[in-house]
């Protein structure tokens, strides 16, 4: 009986915080506004990359290497916004709104209602994934088509993919939950960090060894691969070696071990949170 009435409890928190997430993603503006902006910033975000690589790089757009840097940049939109977006509802609902305590004291579920209001960021992210994608496939002619898609790899990535980032904004929300100031900058800090490391822009084997290592360490290196295979049907050097099904098997292994380092870490944050009484603090920094 209790974990049938958990489920519920989690299953409603989840739908509520999704639907909340989204009011407060969207309400600043009108619904055309909000879907000119939903348009437009991926697309600027696009042409920046674009224009960058074609005075930067050598043969610009012509090089064979410009693929999948493309690929890796739209997969990466979802990371700041699911893993620093989860981390940042922390703050938002207890510094800006003051509502984290009344969270703590409704009868809801904390996790269900911190990935809900992931979702709603998730889904503004695959609109702009969406339309970037569009964007390189017709306009700049990278090789992203029906002939090349592995739909089953493209979906099973997606999917674990977003409930790794979900567990990896949850262990940011326990810290940001702990930190009294300069929390506003802690899953900006580690997206860019990330951004880096998991060989979006810079292929691994052009870093330094060490830092090449700490790249193969990171789930998510292994997931932008997926996204690349998936959607180009080619391999980088890297991970030339490894199949479809032992990246997939690496995803998900280590979503598992992601997710319950999350909550361990959480949990004790929010322990130390409830007896300093932080849940309600405001730093008005």
């Amino acid at each position: 009986m209790r974990s049938g009435r958990g489920l519920e409890e989690a299953v409603r928190s989840f739908r509520v915080a999704t639907w909340l997430g989204w009011q407060i993603e969207s309400n600043w503006a009108d619904p055309f506004v909000f879907a000119i902006y939903s348009l437009v910033k991926p697309l600027a975000g696009a042409l920046i990359l674009v224009f960058m690589y074609a005075v930067i790089a050598k043969g610009g757009l012509a090089s064979p290497l410009f693929p999948g840097v493309f690929v890796g940049n739209v997969v990466f939109i979802y990371v700041p916004a699911v893993l620093a977006g989860i981390s940042w509802t922390i703050i938002d609902d207890r510094e800006h709104y003051g509502m984290l305590k009344y969270v703590y004291t409704a009868p809801v579920s904390v996790f269900a209602y911190l990935v809900g209001r992931g979702v709603a960021k998730a889904a503004v992210a695959t609109v702009a994934v969406v339309i970037t994608l569009l964007l390189g496939a017709f306009a700049l002619r990278v090789p992203i088509g029906l002939g090349v898609l592995d739909g089953p790899l493209a979906a099973g990535a997606l999917v674990c993919g977003c409930v790794m980032l979900a567990f990896f904004g949850i262990l940011l929300g326990g810290v940001t939950l702990v930190t009294a100031r300069h929390n506003y900058g802690v899953g900006e800090a580690v997206a860019g960090g990330l951004y880096l490391l998991c060989g979006v822009v810079f292929p691994l084997d052009t870093l330094p060894s060490w830092l090449g290592i700490v790249g193969r360490a990171i789930p998510i290196t292994y997931w932008i691969e997926a996204f690349r295979r998936a959607l180009l049907g080619t391999r980088t050097p890297a991970f030339e070696g490894l199949s479809n099904g032992v990246l997939l098997a690496v995803i998900v292994g280590s979503t598992i071990v992601l997710a319950g380092l999350a909550v361990v870490v959480f949990r004790i944050a929010e322990r130390r949170a409830r007896a300093r009484g932080l849940l309600d603090m405001q730093t008005m920094y």
